[in-house]
């Protein structure tokens, strides 16, 4: 991956055609979810079937919320990802102790929805890889993520949290442009935004999500946009 371009991330997916078709549209990093109460969580036995397919052609990441060793280790026997999300409440000791046990980089995923939220970034920054900006779950949400809801991107205008941070929460191929623009995070991160109902990708949306973004990413690298105050 060229650190100079955007990095998009296309997540929960769970059938073949799906993760060929965010390969083929040049997705950076593909997501997998390890978590039973989500649509897209996937067994063991698809991890490995559909991590066989990857080839090395983007980084696989495995998507979990507050799990146990024992499902950390299975996730690495089937998959073998290149990054672990960690979508929960780990702490940063937690975060830790993943990244020296397996020995692979760390995604910390923190929700948004007000400016404080930014500041637990700095109990991470040593720990994480990434730094995953998510909008904050409703408090009867059944699940961290995956929930199509954006947050309000202004937060991010101005912050220097120190560690490379990838923006999530309900962007879809309508709205990721403007995400980009107000952040200008390094690096997107998609799955309700490319599904045509909870859990079940949509193909085409995978594809013109990711060409939206490479677009909006050129069109802001040119020096008459970067050039704008």
């Amino acid at each position: 991956m060229n650190a100079m371009t955007l990095i998009v991330k296309i997540c929960g997916l769970s059938t073949p055609e799906a993760l060929d078709a965010a390969l083929d549209a040049g997705a950076d990093m593909v997501g997998f979810v390890f978590f039973p109460p989500s649509p897209r969580n996937i067994s063991f036995a698809i991890a490995r079937a559909l991590g066989a397919r990857v080839q090395g052609r983007a980084k696989k990441v495995a998507l979990t919320v507050d799990a146990e060793d024992a499902l950390f280790d299975g996730i690495v026997d089937s998959l073998q990802p290149d990054l672990m999300q960690l979508h929960g409440k780990e702490t940063p000791v937690r975060a830790e102790e993943i990244k020296r046990r397996y020995g692979l980089p760390v995604i910390k995923a923190l929700p948004v929805s007000v400016k404080s939220d930014l500041e637990r970034v700095d109990a991470y920054a040593d720990v994480a890889e990434w730094i995953l900006f998510d909008a904050k779950a409703p408090a009867d949400a059944t699940r961290p993520g995956g929930l199509g809801k954006a947050f309000d991107w202004t937060l991010l205008q101005g912050a220097d949290v120190g560690v490379p941070i990838m923006l999530s929460g309900g962007l879809t191929a309508a709205n990721v442009e403007e995400a980009l623009r107000m952040t200008r995070a390094p690096a997107v991160d998609v799955s309700s935004g490319v599904e045509s109902a909870p859990g079940i990708k949509d193909i085409a949306r995978i594809r013109e999500f990711i060409r939206v973004a490479r677009q909006a990413d050129r069109r802001l690298a040119s020096p008459q946009v970067a050039s704008v105050p």
